[in-house]
């Protein structure tokens, strides 16, 4: 699985006009599934980003997670991030079927809460306006 991973004050999507998922400081995730991925890359990615130290403590060094900020997280699917960039018209054959990716997109977000994130989601496969405030600014890629 591939996530870009942001610091943010704060997150919202809206679909058709209506927020879908909205949080206040924490994480901006985009996740996509890739071909071959399985409930353990979901797993190891969840794991990662619930104890990632990129948050400031009281002597203004990233040494604090999501969790220790009491933070949380808006998850976004996000297949784009399959891109294949060879040509100038990018392809995305390497992205998992939409059946198999939003069944991992949903087991990502289960295992995030289970790492004691509290999440909030887009909607899988919408055309999705997001906006977040990018805080640092900090952003991070990562695959699993």
């Amino acid at each position: 699985m591939r996530a870009v991973i942001q610091r943010v004050s704060r997150a919202s999507v809206t679909v058709e006009g209506r927020v879908t998922g909205e949080i206040g400081p924490g994480l901006m995730i985009l996740v996509c599934a890739m071909q071959g991925d399985t409930e353990r890359n979901a797993d190891q990615l969840a794991a990662k980003i619930a104890k990632l130290r990129i948050f400031k403590d009281e002597a203004d060094k990233m040494n604090l997670s999501v969790r220790d900020i009491g933070g949380s997280a808006l998850i976004v699917s996000q297949f784009t991030l399959a891109a294949d960039l060879r040509g100038n018209r990018p392809g995305f054959s390497t992205a998992a079927a939409p059946d198999e990716g939003r069944r991992l997109y949903e087991y990502f977000t289960a295992r995030m809460q289970a790492e004691g994130v509290p999440t909030a989601n887009g909607i899988f496969g919408a055309d999705m306006d997001v906006s977040l405030n990018n805080d640092g600014p900090v952003t991070i890629w990562m695959e699993m």
